[in-house]
């Protein structure tokens, strides 16, 4: 028997034109570093995104599934260029302008990009690689930059985005497209062999922004002003940019001013009521308005994800009037996975901070399971860890193999029966909430047991001198792997290392056994290109004997 519903197809083009209808005086703001920010509305938006697609089609010969890259920030135009490129047929790939010169020539040359565009600001970033990138045909600077940088640019076409919209009609006619086709695609950040890409369907884009809007997810409405800091080129955004355009949430975006005093600043300026970004931003943030305190008052809502937030990060920002709310997920996620909102039983109790620092329960979009070292499923009980997987329409089923090529489904990366390995160990509590301990690579094993560094990191990083601590397994003669812990003090702090020792056994429960013996301290900890810690550094580090490190 067949349904009597209508077979409409879910299109990130129903996405654009119902934010900029709908909800056409909703406004993309964009951070300048001046007076004043620049306004935008949706309405606006959709009419230049509409500009672009006639530009790329009749002046730039772009076809249905031409990969076209943007190297730009957080911006009005990269938002029209978000919606304008999938909804004309092409591909979206956003280029992560904090990787490798090296992997980004890989990524361009894999993906077959015929055309970046790109922030003029980036030009000095661009122009070097252009040489190496062969399948480049086109590339379109949007703003203020050195164009000459581009002159030496042999075979490319160099257009100004501006003029490439100008007296282009403000209305386009979008194509009926099958949703389960290529809408955008971002590499992983290449931490083990070559970058992977992630192929996101139409169907996973609109169902995405359906889940971040519940009210369980982020749960914003066009009451809210977002200030979207988790950067474009990771995830899309977590989702933002295509969930704002659904319920008409004011964007407010940073472009390339992320250093703490003008994110303080344009929160107390613009009046954003939630956030979204990594735990790296949010430590820089607090340190600032530490420092120079300002009247954040308007921000109330926090999402963090990327990685596990500091529990003294989470009080820190809770002080503040900022409720911070814990979320998981990743690049093959798209990226929601979890959200820990405390279920309603627990509100207003003791078990209220417990849930919030989880990383949250799974939404009807995302069933997982867990999986033990000889591959046995393990219960969800709030203590078997094992490896966790994940499926849902959201989730990627294989990563992309290249122009003509076959999907990768690699057998560390995918099960046999296609659910997604994500290399994250953990519990989850029978009512469905995640905690995790570790990264399967990062998980410290010692005599034949396992030590959490997520657990160790919290733990130190509560110390009041402490403002960012990594611990990564160093290997060990007696008991195969023991922790390092990696230490960055506050400025004008001091802390000694028998002392921070001796507060994870007092203050921070640590059983005596996963007490670290090595310790150093570090000017920073290494960040990957999307702010998460860079473990791989320090052990190479180490290994090579460049840090200085003390045994108690």
């Amino acid at each position: 028997m067949q349904s009597t519903m209508q077979d409409v197809p879910l299109l990130i083009s129903r996405i654009l034109t119902h934010g900029s209808a709908l909800h056409g005086t909703s406004q993309v703001i964009t951070w300048t570093g001046g007076d004043e920010p620049h306004r935008r509305s949706f309405a606006e938006i959709g009419a230049r995104a509409a500009q672009l697609a006639h530009a790329l089609r009749d002046d730039l010969a772009v076809r249905d599934d031409d990969r076209v890259a943007t190297l730009m920030w957080n911006n009005a135009e990269h938002v029209e260029a978000y919606f304008a490129i999938p909804s004309m047929g092409a591909v979206l790939h956003t280029l992560n302008l904090r990787l490798p010169a090296e992997q980004l020539v890989w990524i361009v040359a894999h993906a077959a990009d015929r055309v970046i565009v790109a922030n003029g600001s980036l030009l000095p970033l661009l122009a070097p690689l252009l040489p190496h990138l062969k399948s480049v045909e086109h590339v379109v600077v949007a703003g203020a930059g050195d164009r000459s940088l581009l002159a030496g640019a042999e075979g490319v076409q160099v257009h100004e985005y501006e003029d490439l919209l100008a007296g282009k009609p403000t209305a386009y006619d979008w194509p009926e497209l099958d949703e389960r086709s290529a809408a955008a695609m971002c590499y992983t950040s290449g931490t083990t062999g070559d970058p992977k890409g992630v192929v996101y369907s139409h169907r996973s884009v609109y169902l995405h922004s359906m889940q971040v809007n519940m009210a369980q997810s982020m749960g914003l409405t066009d009451a809210d002003t977002s200030l979207v800091v988790v950067p474009q080129f990771h995830v899309n955004a977590w989702g933002l940019p295509h969930a704002t355009f659904m319920t008409g949430v004011n964007m407010l975006m940073p472009d390339r001013f992320l250093q703490p005093a003008p994110l303080a600043e344009m929160i107390e300026r613009v009046r954003p009521t939630h956030a979204a970004a990594v735990p790296t931003i949010w430590q820089g943030l607090l340190g600032e308005l530490t420092a120079h305190p300002r009247d954040v008052s308007s921000l109330t809502q926090v999402t963090i994800g990327g990685s596990a937030c500091p529990p003294s990060l989470m009080q820190a920002f809770d002080e503040l009037g900022m409720r911070v709310c814990h979320a998981w997920g990743m690049t093959e996620t798209s990226p929601l996975g979890t959200v820990a909102r405390p279920p309603a039983h627990a509100v207003g109790t003791e078990e209220e901070s417990a849930y919030r620092l989880t990383q949250g329960r799974f939404p009807a979009g995302v069933e997982a399971r867990l999986t033990g070292p000889g591959g046995e499923r393990l219960p969800w009980d709030g203590e078997s860890a094992g490896e966790l997987e994940v499926r849902g329409p959201w989730i990627a089923g294989a990563y992309y193999g290249g122009q003509d090529a076959q999907p990768l489904r690699p057998h560390d990366k995918f099960s046999e029966d296609g659910w997604l390995k994500t290399g994250d160990v953990g519990t989850i509590s029978p009512d469905g909430y995640l905690t995790l301990t570790d990264r399967a690579k990062d998980v410290i094993k010692s005599g034949g047991e396992w030590i959490s560094s997520v657990e160790l990191e919290n733990a130190l990083m509560a110390h009041p001198a402490v403002a960012e601590a990594a611990v990564v397994a160093v290997p060990d003669d007696k008991w195969g792997e023991r922790p390092l812990a990696t230490v960055v003090l506050k400025e004008g702090a001091s802390a000694g290392f028998e002392d921070l020792r001796a507060f994870l056994a007092d203050e921070g429960g640590i059983a005596r056994w996963q007490l670290p013996e090595r310790w150093t301290i570090v000017p920073a900890v290494p960040k990957t290109s999307v702010g998460k810690f860079d473990k791989k550094v320090l052990r190479r580090q180490y290994a090579a004997g460049e840090l200085d490190v003390t045994r108690l």
